[in-house]
Formats: structure tokens, C-alpha cells, sequence
């Protein structure tokens, strides 16, 4: 299955975001794609928002801390793009993040063959400017 949201803003992004939550099955396993400034964290935010509901709910980046957990470590959001090494995964509580509600992954080309087989794959796009494809393929 592959669906595709255009976006020409943050809100429709978290838009987007709010209908992806409603076709995920759980457990999940969620990789995120897309490069630098694509809208990757601006999405997660909207997509754990909503999964928590909680709108008002501060998600920040896991960019420096690699990972963060939400909801008694039901939901993990690593971002990995400063990860040395795929075995680091396993510093930041890998093997638990697998069995929780939701495993969501920014930077998932950085696991090389730790990446686990059964996934759904998030790309974000930018196509010019704001306006930015997210494709939902699974």
C-alpha cells in the first residue's frame, strides 16, 4: 500500500501526520526519510502528539539525545543521524524499543543491517520551497 500527502505547510504537514496515525497498526515500526530540514521531526511531533493525544505535548528533537520516550516507553522516537556506528543502537535501549506500541526511526539508513525485516516507510520529500511529499508505504 503507498499513499502521498502534498504539503504546503506545517499544519497541513501535521495534518498528514494525524491521518498516518489513524492507519497504523500497533506494534509498529516506522522509519523516517527524508534529508536535512525536510520536516522529519516537525512530523514525528504531530504524529506522537496525536498518538498521545495531547496537542499540547512538548516533543522536542531527539537529535542530541538520539532517542526519546513518551507514554511510559510505549512510543521511542530515535533520531540517529549523529549514531557512530548501527551496533550503538544497542546503548540506547534497541532491544526493548523493538517490543514497544511504536518504534519510530528518523535516519534509519544509519541501523545498515540491524534494520529490522516488517516496517512502515515514511519519505518526506521537498519538492520546492514549503511544499514538501510525504509517501506512506508499507
Amino acid at each position: 500500500m503507498t499513499q502521498e500527502w502534498i504539503c504546503t505547510n506545517e499544519e497541513e504537514t501535521a495534518k498528514a501526520a494525524h491521518e498516518i496515525a489513524s492507519l497504523l497498526t500497533f506494534p509498529s515500526i516506522v522509519f523516517l526519510n527524508g534529508d536535512l530540514g525536510a520536516g522529519k521531526t516537525a512530523f514525528s511531533r504531530a504524529l506522537i502528539q496525536r498518538l498521545m493525544n495531547d496537542p499540547d505535548l512538548i516533543v522536542p528533537s531527539p537529535t542530541y539525545t538520539l532517542v526519546q520516550m513518551y507514554d511510559d516507553e510505549t512510543i521511542w522516537h530515535f533520531d540517529l543521524y549523529r549514531m557512530n556506528a548501527p551496533e550503538d543502537i544497542y546503548d540506547l535501549g534497541w532491544e526493548e524499543a523493538l517490543h514497544a506500541k511504536l518504534c519510530l526511526i528518523e535516519w534509519p539508513c544509519r541501523l545498515g543491517s540491524l534494520k529490522p525485516k516488517k516496517y512502515t516507510d515514511i519519505t518526506i520529500d521537498v519538492l520546492q520551497d514549503d511544499v514538501r511529499r510525504i509517501t506512506l508505504s508499507s
